[in-house]
């Protein structure tokens, strides 16, 4: 029997990607994704996301390697069909670890998700949310006024958290990033730095007249009273890039980015 791991090709519904697929199929023996030891993921990074979620759904983790045929392409690596087997055998593994997020609404539903780039909570309506902040079982700030707030992974901190203007972690930094947006009151609060073993709680204050959601990542749980975050210790995502285009790398350069 051959010791070749068995490969999935997954791929995004765009023309771009069903192309880049139809240069790969045949070059190949692929395999079901539930069969596979390895994902090779054809899009953006939607799609990335996507891809692992599915896998945190089936509780099944292998190995992903991206490559880039959508926009920005962050968690991707370039779209090149040659020399594939070559670039698997260099590629450097980054183990991610998701947050997981337990939200009650106010009709008492509990709903529990991951996230891997981020949990963010969002004002529904035009009035502003009013959130009191915990972390650790520590009230940090009694009433925050603002139209949101979001826990950020180190992979998720060049997203929608930089968008933000939080902070910018490198992988491997064991940080989370707590940023408010557009914080009114405390008007001068900026966001917090947080130790990855940070158990963070958010209560909505006043959550009928002042409705809020929280989305993990893209799913979404509207008519939230309280929000917990926190890392999900119990398993681990893996994802591949080439060496000269590591997730590390990239998030470093990042910063220096005008």
């Amino acid at each position: 029997m051959s010791d070749q791991p068995r490969r999935a090709l997954v791929v995004s519904p765009t023309d771009a990607a069903r192309g880049a697929a139809s240069a790969l199929s045949a070059r190949r023996d692929w395999v079901d994704v539930t069969e596979a030891d390895l994902i090779i993921a054809l899009g953006g990074d939607g799609f990335m996301l996507q891809t692992l979620h599915t896998m945190l759904e089936r509780r099944r983790i292998v190995p992903v390697y991206g490559m880039n045929l959508g926009t920005v392409g962050f968690l991707m690596n370039e779209w090149q069909p040659d020399r594939l087997e070559e670039r698997l055998a260099r590629a450097r593994p980054f183990s991610v670890a998701p947050l997981r997020m337990t939200a009650t609404t106010v009709d008492g539903e509990v709903v529990e998700l991951p996230a891997i780039n981020e949990v963010s909570l969002l004002r529904e309506t035009r009035q502003t949310a009013k959130l009191e902040v915990t972390v650790n079982d520590r009230i940090v700030i009694e009433e925050l006024v603002c139209d949101g707030v979001l826990v950020a992974t180190p992979a998720g901190s060049t997203a929608y958290n930089l968008s933000a203007q939080g902070p910018i972690l490198p992988l491997g930094s064991g940080m989370l990033a707590l940023t408010p947006i557009s914080p009114f009151r405390p008007r001068r609060w900026r966001g917090a730095i947080l130790p990855d073993r940070a158990r963070t709680r958010f209560r909505v204050l006043d959550a009928v007249k002042r409705p809020v959601s929280a989305v993990a990542d893209q799913r979404e749980v509207r008519d939230v009273e309280s929000v917990v975050v926190e890392i999900d210790r119990t398993i681990a995502l893996c994802l591949l890039f080439d060496p000269e285009h590591a997730l590390d790398d990239r998030i470093t350069m990042e910063q220096f980015a005008v």
